[in-house]
């Protein structure tokens, strides 16, 4: 396959944004930092190493960021069971795939993360990769994600389908095109800034569009 479709999982695939955004908030409160949730979210979709000191700074970084870090993996353990897909996320990744293009599931979560919304989108059958953060050593809004998924399934080209600022500017970096959904929190607006050709409302409205946007036109060529 020539071309590929890189589906973000987290807050594209699975409604886990505020997830994140609260056990966030939890671990830097042990550690005896309170930063505001509403700028937690805006900072979702970065890896961890970059979140922190986005969020206070890289002397409280230096001193806190592993223990709070740490502390995130430990209490998003306990909020994950309550993660559910968004409705035709499962059906997205098989009309891609149905269209001729390569899917890779592209994520830097951890692998304990990974695999729980692979079996909660039973996706191991109809994805032709996956990634996780042991693939990536610089998260988002780096390319590196972006390079590795395409690596993985022998593509050259790709359309990357994100939720937030961060995966659209990845795409950019990489010299793809990126798709943008509203399901992270993002404004259209937002994420047309950052790249996307085209912003949709939920994965159904994506679907009833498919054949109009960059995927499309990829799966066409």
């Amino acid at each position: 396959m020539s071309g590929a479709a890189i589906l973000d999982i987290d807050g594209t695939l699975v409604d886990t944004n505020y997830h994140h955004s609260i056990t966030w908030s939890r671990a830097f409160r042990q550690s005896g930092l309170t930063v505001p949730l509403w700028r937690i979210h805006r900072s979702i979709g970065m890896g961890g190493e970059r979140l922190v000191p986005a969020l206070v700074g890289e002397e409280a970084d230096a001193e806190h960021g592993d223990d709070v870090r740490d502390a995130e993996t430990t209490l998003y353990r306990e909020l994950i069971r309550e993660v559910v897909p968004f409705p035709s996320a499962r059906r997205l990744i098989q009309e891609v795939r149905g269209r001729g293009l390569a899917v890779v599931l592209a994520s830097s979560a951890k692998e304990f993360e990974v695999e729980h919304y692979l079996d909660l989108l039973d996706a191991r059958d109809v994805a032709d990769a996956w990634t996780s953060s042991v693939d990536v050593d610089a998260t988002k809004p780096e390319p590196d994600l972006v390079s590795v998924a395409l690596e993985k399934v022998g593509a050259d080209d790709g359309v990357m389908v994100g939720d937030s600022v961060y995966d659209c500017q990845a795409a950019a970096r990489a010299g793809i095109e990126s798709i943008g959904l509203l399901t992270g929190g993002f404004s259209a607006e937002e994420l047309r800034g950052a790249g996307a050709e085209a912003v949709f409302d939920s994965i159904e409205a994506l679907l009833e569009g498919l054949d109009d946007t960059a995927l499309g036109a990829l799966a066409r060529a």
